[in-house]
């Protein structure tokens, strides 16, 4: 019997485990739907990698989904989103397809013309959709750029927590904490981390993320497709990785019950 096609899962797709943290926002506001996440854990990360190269893995692995059913699906990476989203819209015009951007405009539009620290990967902070995103807000805010090569590492391993990731933010983190009123999570990875971020920056500096804006995005979209699953109890995640061990499965999981505030 085929499955309707409202019923079918939510396809997610990270460059690892970052985006269980839009994965967790798009459970609150949709716990209905069924999702299959897939992390490519195997090529982790893409932040560092060419362009022309995550954008294959990136359209490699949507296309997974979508061969397993997938009829909307988030790409819950900043990496991925920039160098692939575009692409993937052309490809595949009549599927709900949602990216993640850098949550610049919300932290921007804070009254008394804020400085903003932008946490991201190299290949975000040096993309178009980045620059574009800045120069937009730029008469609103002071935006800084703050690449941070090996964080999403951290994560990826599953420490959230450690004494050496407290010591490696501490010290990424303190050249900027005078001046900056706010911090912006631009990686999916990040948001995992967010307790020790808050912790060394002190309560007087606020911290924004992208995930809900995505899955609020994601539900417009398939409401207007007619796409939104008309079930009442509680839907299902499926957790998939590139590694294809079940340690991996396992920390997804664990991530995926985590407290991230």
């Amino acid at each position: 019997m085929e499955i309707a096609k409202c019923d079918r899962p939510i396809g997610v797709f990270d460059s690892g485990m970052g985006g269980i943290s839009v994965l967790k926002e798009l459970y609150k506001i949709m716990p209905q739907e069924q999702y299959i996440y897939f992390g490519d854990s195997k090529n982790a990360p893409y932040g560092t990698r060419p362009l022309e190269e995550i954008r294959r893995l990136t359209i490699a692995n949507v296309e997974l989904l979508l061969e397993q059913g997938a009829k909307g699906i988030v790409v819950a990476c900043n990496t991925a989103t920039a160098a692939a989203v575009r692409i993937l819209r052309g490809m595949y015009p009549d599927v709900p397809l949602v990216g993640i951007e850098p949550a610049i405009k919300p932290a921007a539009l804070q009254p008394g013309h804020p400085t903003i620290l932008v946490m991201a990967t190299p290949m975000t902070i040096q993309g178009d959709k980045y620059r574009n995103l800045m120069m937009r807000y730029e008469q609103k805010a002071d935006i800084i750029g703050l690449p941070c090569p090996g964080l999403m590492e951290f994560v990826e391993t599953g420490n959230t927590e450690g004494e050496d990731l407290k010591v490696f933010l501490e010290n990424l983190l303190a050249p900027y904490l005078r001046e900056i009123d706010s911090i912006v999570l631009g990686c999916t990875h990040y948001p995992f981390v967010r307790r020790l971020i808050q912790e060394i920056a002190g309560e007087r500096v606020r911290i924004f993320d992208g995930g809900n804006g995505t899955a609020r995005e994601m539900r417009r979209r398939l409401g207007e497709a007619g796409l939104l699953s008309a079930h009442t109890g509680s839907g299902s995640v499926k957790f998939e990785n590139s590694l294809a061990t079940e340690e991996e499965i396992e920390l997804s999981r664990t991530l995926f019950q985590k407290n991230l505030l």
